[in-house]
């Protein structure tokens, strides 16, 4: 089990496409979307996770992660057990000095935002900030994934 830190931003517009070094089709359910803890399962080009995230501290930025590659095959066949509305998305990395940002730019039901996230080492940790980097959104419910699912993007 890791520890994951992390922050969360909107973004304002596309120019970060031109600066990824790599993308991939992300399609993603839930098993449990409990506050509390989530069980998700993922699958990323020819590979596939399961992933149980405990509850985030106050500033949301920090919670604990647990991740291990499935079979493709059985992944598949998890999904469709899991809650209503998958998640797809393509996820887009940039460099920006020593930290990498993943960008998620979601379809469907979440069709029109686009997501970034920097993970860090420390809570306070600075970093470059890309101009593309829009409002900040750690800790806001709203934005995780999982709620993403439940409440998605077009019925805000």
């Amino acid at each position: 089990m890791t520890l994951e830190i992390e922050r969360k931003f909107l973004v304002k517009n596309n120019d970060f496409k031109k600066e990824a070094y790599q993308q991939r089709k992300i399609k993603q359910g839930y098993l449990n979307s409990d506050k509390n803890r989530t069980v998700r399962i993922r699958i990323t080009n020819d590979k596939a996770f399961i992933t149980i995230k405990g509850k985030s501290n106050q500033t949301g930025t920090t919670r604990f992660e647990w991740e291990k590659e499935i079979d493709k095959t059985e992944a598949e066949q998890l999904l469709m057990f899991c809650e209503p509305s998958i998640i797809d998305k393509t996820r887009f990395y940039v460099k920006s000095e020593h930290h990498i940002f993943e960008i998620d730019e979601f379809y469907g039901a979440n069709q029109g935002l686009i997501v970034a996230e920097i993970e860090l080492n420390s809570e306070n940790e600075n970093f470059k900030k890309p101009d593309w980097l829009g409002n900040e959104v750690t800790g806001d419910l709203n934005y995780y994934n999982s709620s993403l699912s439940k409440k998605p993007y077009k019925n805000w």
